[in-house]
């Protein structure tokens, strides 16, 4: 259909389609119909426009349409489309996993392989590590967010809306207890708390499944889904520690947190800890499917050839679009610009918390911003609908704004990293005005 064809149709009458066509399982947090992404910014059919403070819930850390990527996919596209890696291979996709293997944490050998989804990267490292320790058990934490096949539904923490009804779940899969400062036991410091998460975590090993059986451990250097949740650094030290002494294949989850959302190219990284695998997606291609798990050569080579891979793993398109964004969070300084966006949320988000009693806590490593929304700031008692509010507010009014938390009453902040100074104080007067 032409691009003309489609705009003699209006908004209501594409609405009306995507219902009587679509199934109802898809969400959409906006019922508007975008037709252009430029930057931070988005245009709808009836010429509305947008800041984006969702950026496809952080696929977009290089923005809308970036220059660059446009014109390499649009080459790539030119010269080869897909001939399928497993059948003949290109150069882009060696490139990139040479690259990706040089940015990743460690001095040790590393060898990556791509694929398309979050969802894949994370069940392939799964199935990397249980091939390279000939162990089952898989274990993650609570909040935690993996993706929505069988094994990472399993994996994934909050029941709805991503596992309800959906079960039988994949078996030896278990979930061990992970920290959350602002919810902690009242008048417990935040050292005290990280002793008693810690020795729980002990605990879990003794009660609810042995570390000898275990393949691997997943986390999220930060939780996204689950509400942008920090751990410490001790924490995850700890963890890290825990699965050297056992054997035990430590995977950092970096679907949401990588390619600079927290001001470095991985979040795991501010924690001082080598992960021996790590998943990347989302930003990584800009938008274009790709994924992708990098980590420790003996342990990528556990599988033999023809055990790892699929059809459109690792597209030439996708590689083509990740090579450009490497060189766009460098040559732009998208790192250092992460850490002055989530300093201008953190700034607005305190002087918010002096006049609404409602805003519980502000926290962030990076851009990686979160506002929790309460009932009450003594019983810290979470506020779902208040959330949801905000968040309708905001996209009435011209600001895609997207909540997250086991319970949903976090505010998440995910603007592309190239957003303008006027740009997110657009979005964040917006905020202000639906406080």
């Amino acid at each position: 259909m032409s691009q003309t064809t489609k705009q003699m149709r209006t908004s209501a009458e594409w609405q009306q389609k995507r219902d009587q066509f679509v199934s109802k399982g898809v969400s959409n947090g906006n019922r508007s119909l975008a037709v252009k992404g430029e930057g931070a910014v988005l245009y709808d059919l009836d010429g509305r426009r947008f800041v984006d403070f969702a950026g496809a819930i952080g696929t977009l850390n290089v923005g809308h349409s970036h220059p660059k990527v446009v014109e390499a996919v649009k080459r790539q596209t030119e010269e080869l489309i897909h001939p399928g890696f497993n059948v003949m291979m290109y150069p882009s996709y060696i490139e990139l996993a040479e690259k990706l293997c040089g940015l990743v944490p460690g001095e040790h050998d590393k060898k990556a392989i791509f694929l398309n989804s979050g969802a894949e990267a994370v069940e392939n490292a799964v199935k990397i590590a249980r091939k390279y320790t000939k162990r089952q058990g898989v274990v993650t934490f609570t909040r935690g967010f993996h993706g929505r096949t069988n094994m990472t539904m399993s994996m994934t923490s909050k029941v709805k809306p991503y596992k309800f009804g959906f079960g039988p779940f994949a078996p030896e899969v278990y979930q061990a207890p992970f920290p959350y400062y602002y919810q902690k036991p009242a008048g417990m410091s935040d050292e005290s708390y990280d002793d008693f998460i810690i020795q729980s975590f002990h605990d879990f090993f003794v009660a609810t499944v042995a570390p000898e059986t275990v393949a691997c451990v997943v986390m999220e250097p930060v939780q996204g889904e689950g509400g942008f949740i920090i751990p410490s650094k001790r924490f995850v030290q700890h963890i890290a520690d825990f699965c050297k002494k056992h054997g035990i294949v430590f995977v950092a989850d970096e679907i949401q947190t990588g390619f600079a959302r927290t001001g470095t190219y991985f979040a795991i990284e501010h924690f001082d800890v080598v992960p021996d695998l790590i998943t990347v997606s989302k930003s990584l291609a800009a938008g274009l499917p790709l994924s992708g798990v990098i980590g420790k050569a003996e342990m990528m080579d556990a599988a033999a050839p023809g055990e790892l891979g699929g059809t459109y793993a690792g597209s030439p398109l996708g590689c083509a679009a990740a090579l450009a964004v490497l060189e766009i969070i460098e040559h732009e300084g998208l790192n250092e610009r992460s850490e002055e966006i989530g300093r201008i949320i953190e700034e607005r988000g305190l002087e918010w918390k002096k006049e609404h009693a409602f805003i519980g806590e502000i926290r962030r490593l990076g851009a990686m911003a979160a506002v929790e929304i309460v009932k009450d700031p003594e019983t810290r008692e979470p506020d779902k609908a208040k959330a949801a509010a905000i968040a309708a507010y905001a996209n009435d009014n011209g600001l895609l704004l997207l909540t997250a938390g086991i319970n949903g009453n976090i505010i998440r902040f995910l603007t592309p990293l190239v957003i303008t100074d006027e740009q997110l104080k657009e979005g964040l007067d917006i905020i202000e005005a639906g406080l």
